[in-house]
């Protein structure tokens, strides 16, 4: 008998501690591919709620000052989509690695999410094109 009280207590603690939003994101990196200096560096993680709370992302925050995301202002409710924007600054030249930091109510507290890829230099031609059209 206290055996089964016991179980119904820690059971009924399950039940509230589980109310909770959960992120089911479409991909947890985002991987720019090879893309040319100044490109558009927009980019966006698309995810559902699948849990059975609202999310409320408090903070997004980029690993550094060349990331820049962007969340839903408002609570993302159970089976809602929504989007966290981020956007790299793609005049520095070379390989990147950078994370996003998301800090919630949801059941993941805080959930990393991260971007890559290669900038690469414009070439001697392409150079030259941007020069000659500045002339006429």
């Amino acid at each position: 008998m206290i055996c089964l009280l016991i179980g119904a207590g820690a059971f009924a603690q399950d039940t509230v501690t589980s109310e909770k939003g959960v992120f089911q994101f479409e991909t947890d990196v985002i991987d720019y591919g090879t893309i040319a200096q100044n490109a558009d560096g927009v980019r966006a993680f698309k995810f559902t709620n699948v849990g059975n709370a609202p999310i409320v992302i408090t903070k997004a925050k980029g690993s550094c000052g060349c990331t820049v995301p962007t969340k839903p202002n408002g609570p993302v409710m159970p089976g809602e989509s929504a989007e966290i924007g981020v956007k790299y600054d793609t005049k520095r030249i070379g390989s990147f690695s950078k994370t996003i930091t998301l800090t919630s109510n949801a059941s993941e507290g805080v959930k990393v999410i991260k971007i890559k890829g290669k900038i690469l230099a414009p070439t001697v031609a392409e150079t030259s094109e941007t020069h000659a059209g500045e002339k006429e």
